[in-house]
């Protein structure tokens, strides 16, 4: 387990330094960052100033490895449109986006693993074609619009719920909801998929005539190996909630990082855009660096590989 864990860790690490490359070239990419802090309007001196008060004048390799000292000593630079320190910012936006994908996540789940089992279980009857078709419509709907749907309902008409804020779990309902639903088909399609093929097994088959209730081999046999893809699928899931909670959070006026993102994009806040880029895809690797490990756990024949 140990070998196997040394080898997804090494493979982790190398995505992460093409990430951090791939994240300090956005920004160059994107225009020349001196002119984009001096302002549009703003001389060729001042510009040319700007750019020697912050080292853009350097070699990029230069930049580089500075950029990356930093960033591994915890200083992710300043940001000259709030100014504030990134780090200070930023860890006060991640709890509420924290929390809502986790919200959201135990939503989906809650949803979709009980309806892809019932699916399974009950493959080609009403209960299946329901399964299926709300996975359909959770595809197929925006969770924009679900958002504004919910709004309308809960928010606006019936008054049960705040339509904005991040003040108290009430806050967090209708965004977990809107967040969460668009995740649930594909966790369901898949425990479904899981489920059909365990359930259609040799040692299943075992224990059905063996006379094990049907609850018992279906909860306690079938379910434990249809999930172990499903845990991957989960960590990728919450590394999509924490990046596509800009919609919902937007929307719900949640000051969460997601928002945060939006803003500095509108405000060419370009610091404040690169540490959130690198703090994401950092969270979206260690999400998957734990799937692997635990997938190793629960599936030795994974560690073979």
């Amino acid at each position: 387990m140990l070998e196997f864990a040394l080898k997804r860790l090494g493979l982790t690490l190398l995505v992460l330094v093409s990430v951090s490359i791939i994240t300090f070239a956005l920004v160059r990419l994107a225009g020349d960052p001196a002119v984009a802090l001096a302002g549009a309007e703003a001389s060729s001196e001042e510009v040319e100033a700007v750019r020697i008060a912050y080292g853009f004048d350097r070699p990029l390799t230069v930049q580089y490895f500075g950029w990356l000292g930093d960033v591994m000593k915890g200083d992710l630079g300043f940001s000259n449109i709030l100014q504030r320190p990134v780090m200070e910012v930023v860890m006060e936006r991640l709890p509420v986006t924290a929390k809502l994908a986790g919200l959201s996540l135990l939503f989906a789940l809650a949803l979709a693993i009980p309806l892809g089992v019932l699916a399974a279980a009950r493959r080609n009857s009403m209960l299946d074609r329901l399964a299926l078709s709300i996975a359909v419509v959770g595809q197929a709907l925006p969770n924009f619009f679900f958002a504004l749907l919910l709004i309308l309902i809960f928010g606006v008409t019936l008054r049960w719920l705040p339509i904005s804020g991040d003040s108290s779990l009430l806050h967090y309902l209708m965004p977990a909801i809107a967040l969460g639903y668009f995740s649930t088909p594909a966790i369901m399609r898949l425990t479904r998929a899981g489920m059909i093929e365990v359930l259609e097994s040799d040692y299943i088959r075992t224990a059905r005539a063996m006379g094990l209730p049907r609850r018992r081999v279906i909860l306690k046999h079938a379910l434990r190996n249809a999930l172990i893809p499903v845990v991957s699928l989960t960590a990728v899931q919450l590394g999509f909630m924490l990046s596509g909670s800009i919609i919902v959070e937007s929307v719900f006026s949640m000051n969460g990082i997601g928002r945060l993102g939006w803003q500095s994009i509108q405000r060419t806040d370009l610091e404040m855009m690169q540490a959130l880029v690198l703090i994401i895809s950092v969270i979206y690797l260690a999400l998957n660096y734990f799937a692997d490990l635990l997938n190793g756990l629960l599936d030795p024949r994974l560690r073979v590989q």
